[in-house]
């Protein structure tokens, strides 16, 4: 029978091991941070296997989402991102990366550390929820409004609730295994540890 796990994982090997390796896991590394709130911007009106198939395509074509490159790239940078198949080609999404990476290093100058920025929504520490169902999970929260507003404020962009949400959800900031899942008390020992 083998083990149980979120339902929207079941059936696909790449959402299988994303789920059982990644998802829902505390992340504190702010680059790593910045990667994923990159992808669920390029995410957005896309499924999520979308972009985790393009990931390490992702990572080649945005120089391993280093904010000081990507905050330097010029037109001739946009256009061959433009002329990549192994990324989403969307204009607005690849000048988001440029305009949010910068928004990063902006806050790094004025001394304020994006893993702290983040974190500070859930008071420091992983949300443990405690859905039966995958149908519950919210698709937006009040931590997740004040997390958008919060980096809209500081420039970044591509950074709605719904996408807060799902950056939330895949950094471990909250735990949205269903109870039933074997990774929700995984999880939640690992959240303890933060």
């Amino acid at each position: 029978m083998g083990l149980k796990r979120c339902e929207w994982c079941m059936g696909d090997p790449d959402y299988e091991a994303y789920h059982d390796e990644e998802w829902g896991t505390p992340l504190r590394d702010s680059i790593r941070l910045f990667e994923f709130l990159l992808l669920e911007g390029a995410q957005a009106g896309l499924s999520w296997i979308t972009i985790l198939r393009k990931r390490d395509n992702y990572r080649q074509a945005f120089d391993q989402f280093d904010p000081s490159l990507i905050a330097a790239y010029g037109e001739p940078d946009l256009a061959r991102l433009m002329a990549d198949p192994g990324i989403v080609r969307n204009r607005l999404k690849i000048a988001s990366a440029r305009r949010n990476a910068r928004a990063f290093l902006d806050m790094q100058s004025a001394g304020e550390d994006f893993s702290a920025l983040l974190w500070s929504f859930v008071d420091e520490a992983p949300k443990i929820n405690r859905f039966k169902d995958g149908a519950d999970v919210p698709a937006t929260t009040d931590a997740s409004a004040q997390m958008s507003r919060a980096l809209k404020k500081r420039g970044f962009n591509f950074v709605g609730p719904t996408i807060c949400y799902a950056f939330m959800q895949a950094t471990g900031m909250v735990n949205d295994h269903v109870t039933d899942c074997y990774r929700h008390a995984e999880c939640a020992a690992l959240a303890r540890r933060v």
